[in-house]
């Protein structure tokens, strides 16, 4: 007896949801980020289990959804995955927390998604310069951790 898998669209509201009230550092609808990701992730012709994955990323990060939630799910195993490798630890560290990204089939293509929205200087332009600053190079450390050049990063957008 198979189990009937969540669709793209139920997968959408079910993030949107659960990300429902949450701000950004800027004070905007964090949906518009998780869009924006599941946008990124569709637009760089990643898999439907991908753009699950852009949907849900940070959803257990965030607290807005549990692990529990997300192993009882009704999702495929690899949309599972990518959350959890893209769902970083607190205290973890920005090297074993790429790694897990680069051994977890899918993963990276979803970061490279969020890494561009987060890095988007309008976006990035609304912070506080000590804010925009230290952002700025944590992205630009995690880009090269993932082995995400300038040029891949131009390629891919």
């Amino acid at each position: 007896m198979s189990e009937q898998m969540l669709t793209l669209a139920e997968v959408e509201a079910t993030a949107r949801e659960a990300h429902a009230a949450q701000r950004d550092k800027a004070g905007r609808p964090y949906v518009e980020h998780i869009a924006a990701v599941a946008g990124g992730v569709r637009a760089r012709g990643g898999s439907e289990d991908q753009i699950a994955a852009g949907w849900l990323h940070d959803t257990v990060e965030d607290g807005v959804l549990s692990r529990e939630w997300l192993e009882q799910a009704a999702l495929p195993r690899p949309v599972k995955d990518m959350v959890l490798a893209l769902t970083k630890g607190g205290g973890e560290d920005l090297e074993t927390y790429t790694r897990r990204i680069l051994a977890t089939p899918g993963a990276l293509l979803v970061k490279q998604a969020d890494l561009a929205h987060n890095a988007d200087p309008a976006r990035l332009a609304l912070l506080d310069e000590a804010t925009r600053n230290r952002l700025t190079e944590k992205y630009a450390r995690t880009r090269e951790l993932l082995g995400l050049t300038a040029e891949k990063e131009q390629a891919a957008g």
